[in-house]
């Protein structure tokens, strides 16, 4: 059976763009739940600093997300190969990720929880990570010269 939408949604949905975020969400949210177990347990249970806490969690997390949206949301432009460089590429410009997510955390656990402070620095590092992502590790390349058909 299929899933009938409203036209509006059917057309947003059918954006590539907004599928992407859709799918880059999705695995999101399955390193989400990677980060959070990693960061409670070097927090809680290896009574690590807040800090290296978040980085640790943080560098397991997008080890795995590197793979899944390789695969996945940037299959196209990654041609799902992966690539030493391209990790490099995706851990570099995830260390705006990481800053915006660790500042927001350490912000905003003077002011509420550290759990519900983590949470929201989630949100800043899904925002910072997304348009990293989609802009500077998985660009669309110009085709090269001998892909250009001449006239």
């Amino acid at each position: 059976m299929k899933l009938i939408l409203p036209p509006i949604i059917d057309t947003w949905l059918a954006r590539p763009m907004v599928a992407k975020m859709i799918s880059f969400g999705v695995i999101g949210v399955g390193n989400t739940l990677i980060d959070l177990a990693i960061f409670s347990f070097a927090y809680t249970v290896l009574a690590l600093p807040l800090v290296p806490s978040n980085v640790l969690a943080w560098l397991i997390a997008v080890s795995g997300s590197y793979v899944m949206n390789s695969m996945i949301t940037f299959r196209a432009e990654s041609g799902r190969v992966l690539r030493r460089k391209d990790y490099f590429s995706f851990v570099a410009s995830g260390v705006l990720g990481v800053v915006a997510t660790t500042t927001t955390l350490v912000v905003l656990s003077n002011f509420m929880p550290v759990i519900f402070a983590k949470l929201v620095s989630i949100l800043a590092g899904f925002i910072v990570n997304f348009t990293m992502s989609h802009f500077v590790v998985f660009r669309q390349k110009p085709p090269a010269p001998d892909d250009l058909l001449p006239g």
